[in-house]
């Protein structure tokens, strides 16, 4: 049996999610199109074959003890010069998507595994490419601004083609949608 690379992140939505995937190829960046906009919760991680089950059980039981939250993205940052990424910040929901990250890498689970960085959630929008369109692309999108409401996260393999597919998505199990939640998911809430 071989090996897959996988990935478990929260998709960002459309029509947000297109758009940024749309303005990253516009940056110069050729992944874009293989990679759906997301906030990552595991990065790539080869895994044998025969764990898919094992992994998707385990992912199964985070997102059943998971619940919905509200999660806004407003402004852009950069971890240059310790690595060429400009991304677009994700103001709340960041500590949710941190819980939710050490839980799919618990230790005692399939997915245990360490971090080359310390986990900082956020949606990549340029990573490894000239530094001007680097430059352009932390301007460009300093005003960028969306919210939604978060339900779960998926679990991607990444093709021989380089391109990242959805294997399953996983919804929390939490019956109720938190107030505020809610109201993102509407587009009621007002823009601070």
């Amino acid at each position: 049996m071989g090996t897959v690379t996988i990935g478990v992140s929260i998709a960002v939505p459309e029509p947000h999610g297109s758009l940024l995937q749309q303005r990253r190829a516009g940056f110069g960046d050729a992944a874009a199109h293989g990679i759906p906009t997301h906030v990552t919760l595991l990065p790539p991680t080869e895994v044998g074959e025969p764990d898919l089950a094992v992994i998707e059980a385990h992912l199964g039981a985070v997102a059943a003890a998971g619940r919905p939250f509200a999660m806004r993205l407003s402004g852009t940052g950069t971890f240059r010069p310790l690595s060429p990424v400009v991304f677009v910040q994700v103001v709340e929901g960041a500590e949710a998507c941190a819980g939710l990250q050490q839980q799919v890498r618990d230790p005692s689970g399939p997915l245990a595994r360490e971090l080359q960085f310390p986990y900082h959630p956020h949606v990549t929008v340029a990573h490894g490419i000239a530094d001007e369109a680097m430059d352009r692309a932390y301007a460009e999108l300093a005003d960028y601004r969306a919210e939604w409401a978060c339900t779960g996260f998926g679990l991607y393999e990444q093709g021989a083609d380089a391109v990242w597919r959805k294997l399953r998505d996983f919804t929390f199990g939490g019956a109720v949608v938190p107030p505020q939640a809610a109201h993102v998911e509407r587009g009621t809430i007002p823009s601070r």
